[in-house]
């Protein structure tokens, strides 16, 4: 089954952010991710905050914006890095800010797709 893009920033990433806090240290950024589509919304995971958060809304400055539609981003929180690189190059993933901070990114979907231990 899919992963709903909703339950993955209300519960999987805030859950994985306040069981390992250290591991937003490695992001270190701000994002804001908008999402379109019935499952999306806007979201900001702060990273450098302590301790890390991630909410709903636009909250602070982010340094990196993440855009794309529902279907897209389930694509890329199942499909991780290939299917970044593939939505990104097909022009479907839009990132605005330090695009050196798109690398930083999949360590974020990692966290919010990797089972509580």
């Amino acid at each position: 089954m899919p992963t709903s893009v909703k339950d993955f920033f209300a519960r999987r990433v805030p859950d994985a952010l306040s069981q390992h806090p250290e591991k937003a240290k490695e992001v270190a950024a701000t994002f804001l991710f908008s999402i379109t589509g019935p499952d999306g919304g806007i979201w900001t995971a702060d990273l450098v905050s302590s301790p890390p958060l991630c909410q709903a809304g636009s909250v602070g400055q982010p340094q990196c914006t993440v855009e794309a539609s529902d279907a897209d981003f389930r694509s890329l929180i199942d499909g991780g890095a290939q299917a970044a690189m593939q939505l990104f190059l097909n022009g479907r993933l839009k990132v605005i800010g330090d695009p050196m901070l798109i690398s930083r990114l999949s360590r974020l979907l990692q966290m919010g797709t990797t089972p509580p231990i």
